[in-house]
């Protein structure tokens, strides 16, 4: 009980020391924030009129293309908090900060507790930036609160399971370059799904690929949620990835980090 007790309270100072670094330098926070919001406004205001014509209206009936649009783009700040991550993560291991933590009497498992508990809370924080600028461009949702509370559930889920897996890349990462160029397939993986376009649209080979990926079926799993299209058997898939890739990523990440990863 001890144990426990000493490791919940150095997470809490890891997570207290994270939130303070973020404060103090919020650029990697606003490049979550601006990379999505961009496509937002790229996206529906200057390709929208193309794109929205190949598809039969929005799913609410409106007609309004940034309703099919936003649910990808809002999944989009989920993965784009990868980087940050992975680069603070690496930085820490550079700098050899995490080589000082080893030698002081602190639960080994605070450290990373600290940096993905501090991600999740930045990353969250800019997705529900994110939906907020998408309601203000005109994104018109019709769920009920319940809907809302699962699909803010979901996008935590697969932010948890993102920021594990960029825990493990900065630790294995020489430098910072590396770690944010590492996490930026993640990043723009929704594009090559259902994003921004039906995945009935793509030729054969690639359709194949957009429906099969992790994150198609959780884009359509926040439409359906949030606007009320089919959902069918996407939510199940979705929680599995998002549940495996916890899985693989928390392991990942402790085993690399209690092996003692060298620069």
């Amino acid at each position: 009980m001890a144990t426990m007790s000493y490791a919940a309270r150095d997470s809490r100072t890891m997570l207290r020391r994270n939130l303070k670094k973020a404060l103090r330098y919020p650029s990697l926070t606003v490049t979550v924030v601006a990379m999505p919001v961009v496509m937002l406004l790229l996206f529906n205001y200057v390709f929208g009129s193309a794109l929205g014509t190949g598809i039969s209206g929005s799913p609410t009936g409106s007609g309004n293309y940034i309703d099919y649009l936003a649910p990808g783009i809002i999944l989009m700040a989920a993965t784009s908090g990868a980087l940050t991550t992975a680069i603070s993560v690496c930085v820490d291991k550079t700098e050899g900060i995490v080589n000082r933590f080893r030698t002081m009497p602190i639960s080994r498992a605070s450290f990373l507790t600290g940096h993905v508990v501090g991600s999740v809370i930045q990353t969250m924080t800019s997705i529900t930036l994110v939906i907020g600028i998408a309601l203000l461009m005109g994104f018109r949702p019709n769920a009920t609160p319940v809907e809302w509370i699962a699909a803010i559930g979901l996008l935590a889920l697969l932010t948890l399971a993102l920021t594990w897996l960029s825990a493990g890349i900065g630790l294995i990462a020489k430098n910072v370059e590396t770690a944010s160029n590492i996490p930026m397939p993640l990043t723009f993986l929704p594009f090559v799904g259902s994003a921004i376009v039906p995945t009935e649209s793509m030729p054969t080979g690639l359709r194949w690929f957009a429906e099969y990926q992790p994150f198609t079926p959780i884009i359509e799993t926040l439409r359906g949620l949030w606007l009320g299209t089919e959902i069918g058997s996407s939510a199940v898939i979705g929680l599995t990835w998002c549940v495996a890739l916890s899985l693989v990523g928390y392991v990942w990440a402790r085993r690399t980090f209690k092996a003692g990863v060298k620069r």
